[in-house]
């Protein structure tokens, strides 16, 4: 069984990729944590747990569902992490997590795929997008190899500002810059709202045709990157900036 929480379809990408060479099924975490589902799961085999890399970790929302719900019947436990760059000291935090669950913990293997988070850094354009997918196939195929041979992944090598960056500024980064008070939407918007379906924490609602945002945000990117119209800003710091999604890689017009 292959959980996956995904913002705009890279950890997606990979969760498919890999149930396809394991001929396994992807559960989707998304949905889950929208709707609080925390009804028990018997994996009855392998488990690998596909996840996006926020602030060097796995997404907070992931670890708590994780926590909550009670996960049984694992031949190990494996976690993928996509990533812009690195993972730095997350693999810490999965031991930890294992640790606390019962779970067999079998490594995390990190898969680098395009930058998303554009309230902070900038996504790649579509040529170059691409080739860095195309680039992660090696690692994808070789992760999946190593989990259907049930392989732990090498541990991954860390630094000092690894562990730095995994342990305290992943602690500051959840209260000081996810927050989602800076969206806003422009004239372009259609109130399709292709942003509230897609919000996982149920955090964007629909006022009088426009979206709203609450507090209770991941910085998961997918509305912003998702808008059919681009007309979901982030203050400033978006502005100008390609949207990316996992889609547009695969799209016959780009």
């Amino acid at each position: 069984m292959i959980l996956c929480f995904s913002g705009t379809g890279n950890s997606r990408y990979v969760a498919e990729f890999i149930a396809d060479k394991l001929g396994d099924t992807v559960v989707d975490l998304n949905e889950k944590i929208k709707n609080s589902d925390h009804s028990p799961i018997a994996v009855n085999g392998k488990l690998v747990i596909a996840t996006p890399t926020y602030a060097w970790r796995i997404p907070r929302v992931v670890t708590e569902w994780i926590e909550k719900t009670d996960i049984t019947a694992t031949n190990g436990v494996w976690f993928v992490m996509t990533c812009g760059g690195e993972v730095g000291n997350a693999e810490k935090f999965n031991k930890l997590l294992c640790a606390q669950k019962g779970f067999d913990y079998k490594g995390t293997a990190q898969i680098v795929m395009p930058e998303n988070y554009i309230a902070m850094f900038d996504a790649p354009q579509i040529d170059e997008a691409k080739q860095i997918v195309a680039n992660s196939i090696r690692d994808i195929e070789k992760a999946a190899e190593q989990i259907k041979n049930e392989k732990p992944f090498k541990t991954l090598k860390t630094s000092l500002i690894d562990k730095l960056y995994s342990g305290i500024v992943n602690d500051a980064f959840y209260p000081v810059f996810v927050k989602s008070k800076a969206f806003y939407v422009t004239d372009d918007c259609i109130g399709c709202g292709k942003c509230v379906k897609l919000c996982p924490l149920n955090n964007v609602k629909l006022v009088d045709g426009k979206p709203v945002w609450g507090n209770n945000c991941t910085h998961c990117m997918a509305c912003i990157c998702y808008c059919p119209k681009e007309a979901i800003e982030y203050g400033r710091k978006s502005q100008g900036k390609p949207r990316y999604h996992i889609e547009n890689v695969f799209d016959n017009r780009n």
